[in-house]
């Protein structure tokens, strides 16, 4: 089989990508992925990851042609980011390294290049500037590059315009908070290897509607833990169409349009699956199903007042969590991993701990924001403190360990899986998803207008 080519992403892959596990490596663009679609102009997006795979003898990508209007909006990477003190292992190197021997040199690139656009880039606004926020002291993670703010000032665009326009998934007066959630550097900086902009909104609509269902049905703008297991399968049949009679279907159609949640859904999943192959988009309602699943459970702990023990909450957090957004990384860079390497016990291993220990951090950035709701937020430093009888502070360091614990398990449960099973197109989704949780992590901590640290240093 030949060895899939070079990814066509940004002009050499940002150091954020180039890091795994230690991430003290100046590796770039040793990327690989299994082809990537040729994205057509307009908003009709019909495209798939199913491209044709390259042979052993396939040169260094070429510059990646423009999509939707505004281009592929490619900046040089970011070179000054600081690298984690950790000592790297030889599995870790191997993952960076990527797949060697005959007929692989032309996988990597050794010299920056410059993609360019085949259209001019439009005048979007410019994404406020990054704030520097501060990191969790003693939290385990690794520095990224700057995103690239052409990338994020397009997709601030286009998302704004599909949240108000397509799916009217916020009211005027939630404007602000909008835009205070920054979704375009998010996803920018968790997909640094996304060939172009139409594939960044893949994720980025998706995120967007998660956030609407989350607020609108359980949290912050009229959520509730009553009667929210019937909200959710209904919104779910926007992700898993229901197969019913003709003459039931129209009713069933017809709520899909009825509130912002499950038009954000409707929309988001039409877009998706135009991208996806048929066996991601059924991974990927899968793992939104396992999310309902973890909304449910904390909805029911809220109705009857029960504060879980720390097992039990750690076990609701592996279902109510980050998973549905790294599950996608090899759609939105263009490729995929086949179902059957997907669906390896180690490699859902590790696609688990990734999404239990980026939970856990947004537990405790997201600390002092939930101490200030109505009632009681669960998190972990919260369950910590009132099962173990510890002080607030004591929980809270407490729970910084369990997530560097996470973080240290995820690491080696990917780098023995790259071991074990080298084939590049695992090599290539490990380090994608490793580079989703150093950039979902900062994102936490340069979003200061959602979150600040508690007083506990």
């Amino acid at each position: 089989m030949p060895v899939p080519g070079p990814s066509p992403a940004q002009s050499s892959l940002p150091a954020a990508a180039a890091r795994f596990g230690a991430h003290g490596h100046g590796r770039g663009a040793d990327a690989v992925t299994v082809g990537r679609p040729a994205l057509p102009t307009g908003p009709a997006l019909p495209f798939g990851p199913a491209a044709a795979r390259t042979s052993h003898s396939t040169p260094a990508a070429s510059p990646v042609p423009g999509g939707a209007p505004g281009g592929d909006l490619v900046a040089e990477p970011a070179r000054g980011a600081a690298a984690a003190t950790a000592t790297p292992s030889p599995a870790l190197e191997r993952i960076m390294r990527g797949p060697s021997g005959v007929g692989t040199e032309g996988l990597f690139f050794f010299t920056p290049h410059r993609a360019r656009s085949a259209a001019p880039a439009p005048e979007a606004p410019a994404p406020p500037p990054a704030a520097e926020g501060r990191p969790i002291p003693g939290l385990y993670h690794h520095p990224v590059p700057e995103p690239d703010p052409a990338r994020v000032a397009e997709v601030s665009r286009r998302i704004k315009r599909w949240a108000v326009d397509e799916v009217e998934a916020y009211p005027p007066e939630w404007e602000d908070q909008f835009d205070g959630f920054s979704v375009g550097r998010y996803m920018v900086a968790c997909h640094p290897d996304a060939p172009t902009v139409d594939h960044l909104m893949i994720a980025t609509r998706l995120m967007v509607a998660e956030n609407v269902v989350d607020d609108c049905y359980c949290e912050d703008h009229g959520g509730s833990p009553v009667g929210l297991g019937g909200r959710l399968l209904l919104a779910h049949t926007a992700l898993d169409p229901v197969h019913t009679t003709a003459e039931y279907e129209p009713a069933w159609a017809e709520t899909l349009l009825s509130d912002a949640p499950r038009r954000s859904y409707r929309s988001a999943m039409e877009y998706f699956t135009r991208a996806a192959t048929p066996s991601q988009a059924d991974r990927f309602r899968h793992d939104m199903a396992r999310l309902h699943m973890g909304y449910l459970a904390e909805a029911a702990w809220a109705e009857t007042k029960y504060v879980p023990e720390v097992s039990e909450y750690l076990a609701m957090r592996q279902f109510n969590n980050f998973r549905p957004c790294p599950t996608i990384t090899d759609t939105v860079g263009g490729y995929e991993l086949p179902a059957e390497l997907h669906a390896m016990p180690a490699m859902q291993r590790v696609i688990a701990l990734a999404g239990n220990a980026t939970t856990i951090s947004n537990d405790l950035y997201s600390y002092t924001k939930e101490l200030e709701s109505p009632g009681m937020h669960l998190n972990l430093p919260v369950v910590i403190a009132e099962r173990e009888g510890l002080s607030d502070r004591e929980a809270y360091l407490k729970a910084v360990e369990v997530h560097n614990d996470l973080m240290h398990a995820f690491e080696a449960a990917a780098a023995e899986l790259a071991v074990s099973c080298p084939d590049p197109r695992v090599v290539r989704f490990l380090r994608g998803v490793a580079v989703w949780v150093d950039g979902n992590h900062y994102w936490h901590q340069t979003n200061t207008y959602r979150y600040s640290l508690p007083d506990f240093w």
